[in-house]
């Protein structure tokens, strides 16, 4: 957002999309606050009928401006102040008139919403091109230690990945058990603040339940045939069942699938799921070679993926819980995981894709987790939700692509050490792969 401030002051508005509850309006009041002399945030979600009048004639931005200082009380000073629409997808004029506002260049404009309800609410207006957009992700790892007070974890977790080294038990333990509460806990950030306050994950995951509440209500806005509700709380029951794909067929049992791509798509562009997409051809250029009918689905947030996995039960039955805080999460657990891994991933600015190939008898199939591009070459990971380094499904990966591998990487709850060829690399230096 300062590199938005400080390069295109003046030339673009900022656009910040992300999942409701992601924290987008209290990140921009804070940055409105700190870095303008004064500022207006107006939140189309609840505004009033004489504000939301303002935006059906812009053609005398003087008479608009006062008008606004006016009713808000507030004092603009050109280039010193910014105007904040909050939740603007309640108010296509107000994205429509950023054009003009933009020109006219007295203040800075911040937009915020979500990218599904901006991108449907658009009908019979000008989209202006004078936006930059962001995607506000739940908090990642760094953030996660922030807001507990570790400032030192983030860094000397850079140095030791940079020098490819192991800690020893003692430091790898303490990370490991880090890792675990984010993963219970979450990104979300009022499921950070509930842990902050109360140190309690019971109402910590009373919060997660308030939030996908309301992503349930939100989806059946987008589809009120239960479609996308339905996806969203299978989501773990797929990823359990190893399937090389979303197996709508065992979902959508007695219900139409047709158009499901699309509804699959909004929500994505909602922000509460992540898509993986199935790549037919493994090679640098992933984005060019992906299956748009094959693909796995993640939570955003691995924190509400485990409240998810136990919608139907009481906190004390998740046993996710359980086992994640004593350290004995088994085998049929380990999608959570995987999960984490695509949210990290995700958060770091890396589109997701995976591969799966017969295996040589033609009895099961191999599978690549994930795949990177960097640089001329593709980095395949294997995710391993515990100490186990076997890593067969890579090793024929590599086999099979060898002239297009980078590093390969096996990821699992160990301390950093080679096997081979294999970087057995701890699960909490996912985000700096």
């Amino acid at each position: 957002m300062l590199q938005w401030k400080q390069m295109w002051q003046g030339k673009y508005a900022l656009l910040i999309n992300g999942a409701r509850r992601v924290g987008k309006s209290t990140l921009v009041e804070e940055f409105a606050k700190k870095e303008y002399k004064s500022y207006i945030l107006i939140d189309f979600s609840k505004t009033s009928k004489q504000i939301n009048e303002l935006f059906e004639d812009m053609m005398d931005l003087d008479y608009f401006f006062i008008r606004l200082q006016t009713l808000f009380n507030v004092v603009l000073h050109p280039r010193e102040s910014v105007i904040v629409f909050d939740e603007v997808q309640h108010q296509p004029l107000a994205r429509q008139a950023i054009k003009h506002l933009v020109k006219d260049g007295r203040y800075d404009y911040i937009e915020t919403g979500s990218l599904i309800s901006i991108r449907k609410n658009v009908q019979d207006i000008l989209i202006p091109s004078e936006e930059k957009c962001m995607t506000l992700h739940p908090m990642d790892l760094d953030e996660f230690y922030w807001a507990v007070g570790n400032d030192t974890t983030p860094m000397q977790m850079r140095q030791v990945f940079e020098m490819n080294r192991p800690m020893g038990d003692a430091v790898h333990r303490r990370w490991m058990r880090d890792l675990r509460l984010y993963m219970l806990i979450g990104g979300m950030p009022q499921a950070v603040d509930a842990y902050l306050q109360y140190n309690n994950l019971q109402y910590v995951d009373e919060v997660k339940r308030d939030i996908l509440n309301l992503y349930d209500v939100d989806f059946n806005k987008i589809d009120p045939s239960g479609r996308a509700s339905l996806i969203m709380k299978n989501i773990p029951a797929q990823l359990t069942g190893n399937a090389s794909r979303y197996m709508f067929s065992t979902v959508m049992e007695g219900k139409r699938k047709s158009g499901i791509h699309t509804l699959v798509s909004e929500m994505k562009e909602s922000g509460a799921v992540t898509l993986a997409y199935h790549s037919n051809d493994p090679q640098v250029g992933l984005g060019q070679m992906k299956s748009l009918d094959a693909y796995k689905l993640y939570l955003a947030d691995t924190g509400l993926f485990v409240t998810l996995a136990f919608y139907d039960k009481s906190f004390t039955e998740n046993i996710i819980y359980q086992k994640l805080l004593s350290d004995k999460l088994e085998a049929n657990l380990g999608y959570v995981y995987e999960n984490l891994v695509a949210q990290m991933l995700r958060a770091a600015g890396n589109e997701l894709f995976y591969y799966t190939f017969p295996a040589e008898n033609g009895n099961k199939n191999y599978e690549v987790d994930f795949l990177l591009s960097r640089g001329s070459k593709i980095v395949p990971i294997e995710v391993k939700s515990s100490g186990y380094k076997a890593h067969k499904s890579l090793d024929a990966f590599c086999e099979k692509f060898s002239s297009r591998i980078g590093k390969r990487i096996l990821l699992y709850t160990k301390d950093f050490q080679k096997d081979g060829a294999t970087l057995c690399v701890p699960i909490y230096f996912t985000a700096l792969l």
